[in-house]
C-alpha cells in the first residue's frame, strides 16, 4: 500500500489505540498508523461512510481488524463508537486525532469576506471540539494512563495565505490540547500535538496555492527538505510510546525547521 518504510520493533507491543482521520494512503494518520503497527500496536480505525472501503483496504494491509463508523459532529455516534471500543477492548492506551474540515470556499482569498457564521461553527466543531470530545471519552477508557496526540499546522501561529478559518480552528485546537493536558495529566495521560510541515495530503490539496506552500516550506526550512512522513510518524511514536514520558502539553514542530525561520537567507533559495 505504501513505499514508505517504517522501523519495526516492540515499543507499542501490548498497547491498543484508536486512529481517527485515515482518509487515503497519503494521510498523515495513515503514516502514523503504519509506524505504530510496525511497533506492535493493535489499532482501531474510525471512518465516515464515504471513506469506508478505502479505510478498510488500508487497515487490512497492516492487520487492522477493528473499524468503527463515526460522525464526530453527532453525540449519538460518539456514544456508540466508544461503547463499541469499551465492549471489545475494555480499555484504551492511546488516541490519534487527525480530523479537520472546512468549506473549500473558505480557504480562498479573504478570511473576513469568506468566513460565514455557519462555516465557522462547523469548522470549530469538527477541527477543534472533536478532539476535546474524543479526549474526554478516551480518557474514561485509559484506566492505566495513556497518551493522546492531535495534528496541527503552523497556520495556527502565523498567517498562511488561504488557510484562513482553518488557522483559527488550529489555534483553538492547540489551546484545547493544553487544557486537556492539564486536566488529564493527573490521571497519567500525556496529551500533545504535532505541527507538521506542508505535505502531499488531501488536506493540502484543498488549499489554494498548496503546491507553493510545499515549495516555500522546503526552500525556507533549516534542513532544505520537505517534511517527511517518516519524520512525522516517528514523532508520533515518540509521543505515544514510553519514549515520550514526561512530555505533556507540547506542540512538537516536525517541519524541517521551517517554524524557526523569520527571514530566509535569500542566497540559499532555489530558483524553482
Amino acid at each position: 500500500m505504501s513505499d514508505t518504510a517504517f522501523p519495526k520493533g516492540d515499543l507499542m507491543k501490548g498497547k491498543r489505540g484508536l486512529i481517527m482521520g485515515v482518509a487515503n494512503k497519503n494521510s498523515i494518520a495513515w503514516g502514523i498508523a503504519q509506524q505504530l503497527a510496525a511497533q506492535g500496536a493493535e489499532l482501531a480505525f474510525s471512518y465516515i461512510p464515504a471513506m469506508e472501503s478505502r479505510v478498510r483496504q488500508l487497515g487490512e494491509s497492516i492487520g487492522v481488524e477493528f473499524y468503527v463508523q463515526t460522525d464526530v459532529m453527532s453525540d449519538e455516534d460518539m456514544d456508540r463508537t466508544f461503547a463499541e471500543i469499551k465492549d471489545k477492548w475494555g480499555k484504551l492506551d492511546f488516541l490519534v486525532h487527525a480530523i479537520a474540515f472546512t468549506d473549500k470556499e473558505a480557504l480562498k482569498g479573504s478570511f473576513v469576506e469568506n468566513t460565514t457564521r455557519q462555516n465557522f461553527k462547523d469548522t470549530m466543531d469538527v477541527s477543534a471540539f472533536s478532539f476535546v470530545d474524543a479526549a474526554r471519552r478516551s480518557s474514561e477508557l485509559m484506566t492505566d494512563g495513556g497518551a493522546m496526540i492531535t495534528l496541527t499546522y503552523l497556520g495556527s501561529e502565523r498567517i498562511v495565505p488561504n488557510y484562513n478559518v482553518m488557522g483559527v480552528a488550529k489555534a483553538a485546537l492547540e489551546a484545547s490540547m493544553r487544557y486537556v493536558a492539564r486536566d488529564l495529566g493527573p490521571k497519567g495521560i500525556r496529551v500533545n500535538a504535532i505541527s507538521a510541515g506542508p505535505m502531499k495530503t488531501l488536506a493540502m490539496a484543498g488549499i489554494t496555492g498548496g503546491r507553493q506552500l510545499m515549495s516555500t516550506g522546503r526552500d525556507w526550512s533549516l534542513l532544505k527538505e520537505d517534511t517527511t512522513m517518516e519524520g512525522v510518524a516517528g514523532a508520533a511514536l515518540y509521543l505515544l510510546s514510553d519514549l515520550g514520558l514526561s512530555c505533556a502539553g507540547e506542540t512538537l514542530h516536525v517541519d524541517a525547521g521551517f517554524h524557526a525561520v523569520a527571514v530566509p537567507d535569500v542566497s540559499s533559495l532555489s530558483d524553482s
